[in-house]
């Protein structure tokens, strides 16, 4: 029977708190990519709790918990987002669980992003087909920004994330910009919104151009096969809005399996990467510099656990 009483832990979540809290009334706004984590009980989440007669309860920890993770960090992403597009209801139920002065961003359905649906069995009869609704702006205002609309200026951000594209796919560059470009023309400028690739060789005048046209940002992403951060941040012209936008989300070379398998189920930090770490506290000095508001996510995956790595980086 799990204890009815919260063991002692070394984390400081008190400190961590206050650290998010003071870069947050500067602009500087950093999270977790998503928040179910039970590895982190003990550090953000109080077993307590979560206890149903006694027992630890997973359906009332995955609930709840965002209401006890808002009281330490001061936004999230929504990875849950790029699969599915959520109902008016879902939104209400969310938004209803965090404070007012708490930002989420969320990524986009992949159904909006995805050109070709991979070859997994989780796709059904649509596996390894050419996906028809790519980038097709009605089909977003309409089931995604639309339910959201109540709740858009508690919506920081919408983070539109692209797989590696195959030269099958986009021969360069200028024809993905050219999809990309109309799709941007399209949606209305009341939100932020910024976008991710996996594509390195994409990382060049046009990519930039075109999320400057429409004053979108680059993410920064810590990714298995992308530059490392510092190398991102070094392109001439690389921030493209006026607002900065990093996920941490990997160790260049190492897989997303590679990551789960290696650092499940996320209860602390195993795998140190002082690289990132010097990145991300570079971009808070960067957007602090330029009065910039920032948004940066950190992922268990990185280092094997988010908060500790977050709260390496906010050190004085």
């Amino acid at each position: 029977m799990d204890t009815l009483f919260d063991e002692p832990s070394a984390f400081d979540r008190e400190v961590l708190a206050a650290r998010l809290k003071d870069l947050a009334a500067r602009h500087i706004y950093i999270g977790g990519s998503s928040w179910k984590y039970e590895g982190w009980i003990g550090q953000i989440y109080s077993r307590s709790r979560y206890l149903a007669r006694g027992r630890f309860s997973q359906k009332l920890f995955n609930d709840t918990c965002l209401q006890e993770y808002t009281q330490t960090f001061p936004t999230v992403c929504g990875d849950f987002a790029f699969y599915q597009f959520p109902t008016e209801e879902f939104w209400r139920r969310l938004f209803a669980q965090a404070p007012k002065d708490f930002r989420f961003a969320f990524k986009a359905p992949e159904q909006i992003t995805c050109k070709v649906f991979p070859g997994h069995a989780r796709y059904g009869s649509q596996s390894g087909l050419e996906n028809e609704s790519f980038l097709d702006a009605d089909l977003f205002k309409d089931s995604f920004l639309r339910p959201l609309l109540l709740h858009r200026d508690r919506t920081a951000l919408v983070i539109f994330e692209f797989g590696s594209f195959s030269q099958k796919i986009f021969a360069n560059v200028i024809e993905f910009m050219e999809k990309l470009n109309g799709f941007f023309a399209k949606l209305p400028t009341e939100y932020r919104y910024a976008v991710e690739i996996r594509n390195p060789d994409f990382l060049d005048r046009a990519y930039f151009q075109c999320l400057r046209q429409h004053k979108v940002a680059h993410v920064f992403n810590a990714w298995s096969r992308m530059p490392e951060l510092r190398h991102q941040m070094a392109i001439s012209d690389s921030l493209t809005a006026d607002f900065l936008v990093s996920r941490a989300l990997l160790r260049q070379g190492r897989s997303y399996e590679e990551a789960v398998q290696l650092f499940t189920p996320y209860t602390e930090i195993k795998d140190p990467n002082p690289q990132v770490r010097a990145s991300l506290r570079d971009m808070i000095g960067v957007a602090q510099d330029k009065q910039m508001t920032a948004f940066l996510f950190v992922n268990n995956r990185l280092e094997g656990n988010a908060p500790a790595t977050i709260l390496a980086i906010t050190e004085p």
